[in-house]
């Protein structure tokens, strides 16, 4: 009686395992599509047996073994960050490049070329007030062209200043659902069997690494440790140390819980918000800086050049043709001033009710005058440099989308639901629950029969 009470006893116990095992197969299969999850797989343990020394056998549930590697979570984080800069950078980008038309029929170069060619025109009449007026019109069309392009820029600058805040939050969020998922970790030790809660964690981690860089840790008890730019804590334990954007001085600051600058530890080093600040602080304000370089040489070169001659009066001109601010930015605030047509200083000194310089105004439009550049030249420089950034961060988010792809696809091979797999494993014990069922039906008919045999 004690063998047959023995093997039914184990023989049930089989059953429990087996049933523990089809329950992690219902979980993968139901979580193939749950963001951070991977395959768990129930381990089995043989139990001791030798009759001899009274060591009846049988199987036991051993620990949930989880597929998750830790070298290609962090593979696949990496990935992100790339992905996520790219990305920022080729959108925010691309809204520059439309803002410099280098086919010199529009903008900044059309709008230069009329004016050089409106003293042209003025060269032929010099006296004629209609030309004069033209004169005036196309500066104040240049002008214009100037503003445009650097509010242009501005604006693409303030929308970078509102997405930059946006990521600071979504920051912040991620920390404090690490932190909760940390808080549970801590509660008990069956947390770290939790398959649930590490897809949460990595499913967090995952989205952080898209905005940030950072770096995580691994602590014994099973929570992580969160370090922006790989040094400034941002998860300890249960705590959220949060980053916080400054917008008080000339460039976007990041600063930690302490009020310690931190944005040379992110900026340019992935996540989007490491591409929003190089944009904000460094390539945006490059632009600015050579457009407002460009009107000012323009601005001056031109004024100078009408105060060499003398207006329809045969005076000094009264007043220079451009003006602007360089506190408010030259480009932004280019304007034409009050100067009335016979105030054009079109003739020479020497030849009053001339040409003279009228000519000499139109022929800077093919001169040297930004490093060996004409002003139409340098400002097509600027656009080709914009370009070339354009087309170089798209490339990069083409490439980082193929990289991410892979380095995902390995991640699969290791730790993804494959339900063809699990359908297989299903059968595979299936068979064997139903090969130990017809054990415990056969031994508990054979201890029925041995009871019944009892007088």
């Amino acid at each position: 009686m004690g063998g047959l009470f023995t093997s039914l006893f184990n023989a049930s116990g089989a059953l429990q395992v087996y049933g523990r095992v089809f329950s992690v197969i219902q979980n993968n299969i139901t979580n193939a599509n749950t963001p951070g999850y991977v395959r768990q797989d129930q381990s089995l343990l043989a139990e001791a047996f030798n009759p001899a020394a009274h060591l009846i056998g049988g199987l036991l549930a051993g620990p949930l073994l989880s597929a998750r590697s830790q070298f290609l979570e962090r593979a696949v984080r990496y990935q992100q960050e790339q992905l996520g800069a790219s990305q920022q950078k080729a959108a925010d980008l691309s809204r520059i490049e439309p803002l410099f038309d280098l086919t010199g029929k529009s903008g900044v170069p059309g709008t230069l070329s009329r004016f050089f060619d409106s003293f042209s025109q003025l060269g032929v009449n010099p006296n004629n007030l209609t030309e004069r007026q033209q004169v005036i019109d196309a500066a104040s069309s240049a002008a214009q062209a100037f503003r445009e392009n650097a509010l242009g820029i501005t604006q693409v600058s303030n929308d970078l200043d509102t997405q930059i805040r946006s990521s600071v939050e979504v920051i912040t969020q991620a920390a404090s659902e690490i932190a909760a998922i940390n808080r549970h970790f801590r509660g008990g030790s069956d947390a770290a069997q939790d398959a649930g809660l590490d897809a949460r964690l990595h499913a967090a981690l995952e989205n952080l690494s898209q905005v940030v860089n950072y770096s995580a840790l691994r602590s014994a008890d099973g929570t992580v440790s969160i370090y922006l730019g790989g040094q400034t804590p941002l998860v300890i334990g249960d705590k959220v140390y949060a980053a916080a954007a400054d917008f008080s001085g000339g460039q976007v600051v990041i600063r930690d819980s302490q009020g310690s600058d931190i944005t040379g530890q992110l900026a340019n080093t992935g996540g989007s918000l490491g591409a929003l600040l190089e944009e904000t602080n460094t390539i945006l304000p490059g632009y600015l800086a050579t457009l407002n370089n460009l009107a000012q040489v323009f601005a001056d070169t031109v004024n100078a050049a009408l105060a060499l001659g003398v207006d329809l009066n045969g005076g000094v001109p009264a007043a220079n043709l451009f003006t602007y601010s360089v506190a408010n930015g030259v480009a932004a605030s280019l304007a034409v001033t009050g100067i009335t047509p016979d105030q054009i200083a079109a003739a020479s000194v020497g030849a009053p009710g001339g040409n003279g310089n009228a000519i000499a105004i139109a022929q800077l439009a093919g001169q040297p005058a930004i490093n060996g550049s004409t002003f139409i030249q340098a400002y097509g420089n600027l656009g080709s440099q914009v370009g070339r950034a354009v087309f170089n961060a798209r490339q990069d988010r083409e490439a980082q989308k193929d990289l991410l792809t892979q380095t995902q696809q390995q991640r699969a091979q290791v730790s993804g639901i494959s339900l063809d797999a699990e359908a297989v494993k299903l059968m595979q014990f299936q068979q064997s629950y139903q090969a130990v069922g017809k054990l415990v039906t056969v031994l508990d008919d054979l201890t029925r029969t041995v009871i019944n045999l009892i007088p």
